[in-house]
């Protein structure tokens, strides 16, 4: 902006940011290309400034990501949430392969007791 001419100081891009980031989001999702139809989901305890939290994540066969979630818990509850993100925005896989983690294993078997799902689980411990 500054090369056009146009002074904008950091609370103007601050509040672009929040009233643009959800529609620029939206839009970038749509055009977001087809991933494969087998995922791999895993779980990771990393710091992100100064604090601790799980980083849930999907890859493809290929090592595409696929999305990811962070949260603070490690339990069902997150899993799910994240589980439920992914399918949305990417569709139904047919097959996912989890590692030895006991709260994605229950998200899986959560979602596949809803009536008009069924996604093959493969755990590899």
């Amino acid at each position: 902006m500054q090369d056009r001419g146009i002074a904008v100081d950091h609370p103007t891009v601050n509040r672009w940011v929040l009233k643009y980031a959800l529609q620029l989001s939206e839009a970038f999702h749509r055009r977001k290309r087809p991933v494969c139809r087998s995922w791999r989901l895993d779980e990771a305890y990393i710091r992100v400034y100064g604090h601790w939290c799980y980083l849930y994540r999907a890859v493809g066969k290929v090592g595409q990501t696929i999305d990811f979630l962070l949260s603070p818990w490690r339990d069902r509850e997150p899993a799910l949430q994240f589980l439920k993100q992914a399918i949305a925005r990417h569709g139904v896989p047919e097959t996912i392969t989890i590692d030895g983690s006991e709260a994605n294993a229950a998200a899986m078997t959560s979602y596949n007791a809803e009536p008009d799902t069924t996604i093959d689980m493969r755990q590899i411990r």
